[in-house]
């Protein structure tokens, strides 16, 4: 019987099979100095200088260990051996509690899961048990995971405790969203953030459990797995469980690519060349057999922009190459492309991308929608860049020869249009001369040639846009004019708006230009367009300037009206009448039109207030 035979029947056994990620949980912080160097240099200088802090704030993504940190933390405080009866970091030889802590049943470790212990009842229990010495350990230690998810009572209530707890009480913390934990309750811990795990620390780790199970791997398929983890070591674990299972004892690449739903990294290598070369019936070639061997459209253009960044990186960062999570075919095709291919090449891949994914994702025929984004992908690579199309440019200025230079008398003093043209051109193409031609020999190369006018050929004068409006049905001049439109046409909420928020800066037949404040509604510019146009029968443009403008109709309305009480009450009528009768005030002045026949019977301030005395009586309001 061979070695590996009683751990397979182990494995058979009910109950006797262990996932790797519970398996080859960390035991101590040697096992910890995966991808966490930092917080175990911390916890080891404060255990050996005795700054042992009263609570810890663990916090960091799924799988990176913050659970089993906090069980190391709990075993690190409380070690204990025949030798040792201090905390110590140094955690080699097993103590009294550390099986029973690891296990998360030691009587004085106390974890409490805060998803479903989120009330202040249950932190009032704590609150009552802290003052109990613990039974056989040196400290009692609270681990409450998920801490985010108490209420805010329940966190009021942790509060006077967590600042001054007793001597025998330790608090760890743990949470994936530390930006839901209260500050007050943050000032009180000592925080440590927990890093994702580099891919390349993983595919590390996946080697030697997989060595010490006896299972064979290979490495591109680790590196799809590590890949997949996003930084998790715990669901890099799960992964390999799977993987493990799916292929019988023995990580494969195909076997994990299609377990995965990923595209061979090879074919989109290939696939990335046809984009970058801009054979638009290549890709889709490419892209149709992927989709034919059961890959998923948006995650071959996931892989596709995960590529892109791997060449650009290459291409400022060529030691990367060495990346253990890269593949052979990754490594070698990606430097190639990094010498090869531009920067805005590569930049306007990864913005198309960036944008057409998100569109296959929620198209309804997603293989259409991932064929139409690589259609765009291929016909961009045939565009100039910015630098490329400044330096044609040039060459044409070039070959124009002196029909486009200035003539000799027309230099500063004729005016700066040929200089400043001159300039313009020089400047625009300085950083072509700094680079290389950013697209390949072999594709297409367009020429721009200047065609001069015919003298049989008239030039035509542009029209203006006022002698293409037909006559306007009114005529506007002002914002008053616009409100009486408002009026007549029936739109008191137009008219409204206008009055409250609309300044003047410029009012032009057809031509509008308006400063808003910036409470003002947002489509309050294309409603007043839009009913310009129906009730004047031309064509309106509605500027918003950043001018200031004049008032707004009500502000002009209120300076107008205060003018007005101002001048009644400096009026010596007014003023006679006031003193005449104690306690009346100007409530109102208004201004009455009259006609001719009317103007000669009008009756004077002096003579209406004479003929109405009798009629009013102190104290009374008068209405001018």
């Amino acid at each position: 019987m061979s070695d590996q035979e009683p751990t397979a029947k182990a494995n058979a056994a009910p109950g006797g099979y262990r996932v790797l990620a519970r398996k080859y949980r960390p035991k101590d912080f040697t096992d910890l100095m995966v991808g966490q160097e930092p917080m175990v240099r911390t916890l080891t200088n404060a255990f050996e200088t005795g700054r042992i802090a009263q609570a810890y704030m663990l916090t960091g993504v799924r799988g990176v260990g913050k659970t089993t940190t906090a069980r190391i933390l709990a075993r690190a405080l409380n070690y204990k051996t025949d030798e040792i009866d201090r905390p110590t970091i140094d955690l080699k030889i097993p103590g009294e509690h550390c099986q029973a802590i690891m296990e998360g049943r030691h009587v004085d470790v106390i974890e409490m899961d805060a998803a479903s212990h989120t009330g202040i009842d249950d932190i009032r229990e704590i609150i009552e048990q802290v003052r109990y010495r613990p039974v056989s350990a040196r400290y009692k230690v609270y681990i409450i995971d998920e801490v985010h998810m108490l209420s805010t009572a329940a966190f009021n209530g942790l509060l006077k405790t967590l600042e001054e707890p007793p001597d025998h009480v330790k608090f760890i913390f743990a949470t994936t969203e530390i930006r839901k934990v209260p500050i007050t309750v943050l000032s009180r811990c000592q925080r440590f953030d927990l890093r994702r795990i580099g891919a390349g620390d993983l595919v590390r780790l996946f080697s030697t459990l997989l060595a010490r199970e006896g299972i064979e791997a290979e490495d591109d398929a680790l590196s799809m797995i590590a890949r997949a983890a996003e930084g998790s070591a715990r669901d890099g674990l799960s992964l390999l469980d799977q993987a493990i299972a799916h292929g019988g004892g023995r990580v494969e690449t195909a076997a994990v690519r299609a377990m995965l739903g990923l595209a061979d990294r090879a074919r989109v290598v290939d696939l990335f060349g046809h984009v970058v070369r801009g054979d638009v019936a290549a890709a889709l070639g490419e892209f149709a057999s992927q989709y034919e061997a059961g890959a998923n459209p948006s995650v071959v253009l996931t892989d596709l922009a995960d590529f892109t960044h791997i060449v650009t990186r290459l291409k400022y960062v060529p030691n990367g190459a060495n990346d253990p999570s890269l593949s052979e075919v990754e490594r070698v095709h990606g430097a190639q492309f990094a010498e090869t291919v531009a920067v805005t090449t590569l930049s306007r891949i990864w913005q198309m991308l960036l944008k057409g994914i998100p569109e296959v994702e929620n198209a309804s025929r997603p293989l259409g929608a991932a064929e139409m984004v690589l259609i765009r992908l291929t016909h961009a690579a045939h565009l100039p860049s910015p630098e490329e199309a400044a330096r044609r440019l040039l060459e044409i200025g070039q070959e124009g020869g002196s029909s486009a230079s200035p003539a000799p008398g027309n230099g500063p003093r004729g005016g700066s249009g040929g200089a400043s043209a001159s300039y313009a051109t020089q400047a625009m193409a300085r950083p072509a001369s700094s680079q290389p031609s950013l697209q390949p020999a072999t594709q297409p190369t367009a020429h721009l040639k200047s065609v001069p006018r015919s003298e049989a050929q008239p030039e035509i004068a542009p029209r203006r846009d006022s002698e293409l409006q037909p006559e306007p049905k009114v005529q506007i001049a002002s914002l008053s004019d616009i409100a009486d439109l408002c009026t007549a046409n029936r739109d008191p909420k137009l008219k409204a708006l206008l009055r409250a928020y609309v300044r003047l800066v410029r009012l032009e037949p057809g031509r509008l230009e308006i400063n808003l404040p910036p409470d003002a509604p947002k489509t309050l510019v294309g409603d007043l367009q839009k009913r310009l146009e129906e009730w004047s029968g031309i064509r309106w443009m509605v500027i918003l300037s950043r001018e200031q403008g004049g008032p707004t109709l009500q502000e002009q309305e209120k300076s107008d009206h205060e003018a007005r009480m101002t001048d009644a009450a400096s009026d010596p009528d007014v003023m006679a009448l006031l003193s005449r009768f104690p306690g009346a005030k100007i409530i109102d002045v208004r201004i009455r039109a009259v006609n001719a026949a009317e103007e000669d019977e009008a009756l004077t301030p002096a003579a209406t207030a004479e003929s109405a005395e009798g009629d009013i009586l102190p104290g009374d309001d008068i209405e001018f």
